[in-house]
């Protein structure tokens, strides 16, 4: 058997999107030709097409013709398109269309804001970026488990210390629930805004009020001979922390 020779794609549908006799809405029998590859920009009074042009026809014939591409089994979902009126467009490709916004003028907003790159920066920022404390100039690293109890037998040998959780940072409420949920847990204090304290039925703190708030997992003598009780209590504190520990 001889494969069949693909049939010749013209000159034309290579270098150019062709439009034959677009009838979308306003648009009178109208053809135009748009070179591929480049960057193409059209204008005109209001009302004289543009959209209909670019978005009713060029781009719902190439979505159309894209969608059409998949199986009989993947277009029930997709639903069906109608075909736009206009005779003939070749040379065109799968398609995609950037929504058009409308900002709100804001005086404190800025170029990133408004196009929104600010919170791909932030984010960016965040993962590659190196912190640095501001209280210490020190670089900020990221401990694991291990690393933790290695620095504590470290620095806290034979000293009495207390290992905490972070439930909240920088927060206002009177956390009522927090304190209930954490003593049915069997903990027996916690740490409100620098002060530990015994856990009460009922108890909440000044819901108007920024708190730190963080429950006691456990208060040891740091033994380097006896590491389990510290392992296991790091590792309570990391959990009910999320992954902070004090």
């Amino acid at each position: 058997m001889t494969a069949k020779p693909l049939p010749k794609i013209a000159e034309e549908e290579i270098t150019h999107i062709n439009v034959y006799g677009a009838k979308v809405h306003n648009l009178k029998n109208v053809d135009v030709h748009i070179p591929r590859n480049q960057f193409v920009v059209i204008t005109g009074l209001s009302g004289s097409g543009k959209s209909s042009l670019a978005f009713d026809t060029i781009y719902a014939e190439g979505q159309r013709r894209y969608m059409e591409s998949f199986g009989s089994y993947a277009r029930q979902f997709l639903g069906s398109m109608e075909r736009p009126d206009v005779e003939k467009i070749s040379g065109l490709s799968p398609v995609i269309s950037i929504e058009q916004k409308t900002t709100n003028r804001n005086p404190r907003s800025t170029v990133g804001t408004t196009t929104e790159i600010y919170d791909f920066l932030r984010l960016l920022y965040a993962r590659i970026g190196e912190a640095y404390s501001y209280n210490t100039g020190e670089k900020m690293v990221r401990f694991s488990e291990e690393q933790i109890i290695d620095d504590i037998l470290k620095k806290f040998n034979d000293k009495k210390i207390s290992i905490l959780a972070p439930l909240v940072r920088g927060r206002k409420g009177h956390y009522r629930e927090l304190f209930e949920d954490v003593r049915k847990q069997g903990y027996l204090r916690v740490r409100v805004d620098g002060d530990t304290q015994e856990i009460q039925p009922k108890m909440q703190v000044d819901r108007y009020k920024i708190h730190d708030i963080e429950v006691v997992i456990d208060r040891i003598k740091v033994d380097k001979k006896d590491v389990q009780r510290l392992r296991e209590s790091v590792a309570k504190a990391l959990k009910e922390g999320k992954d902070y520990c004090l």
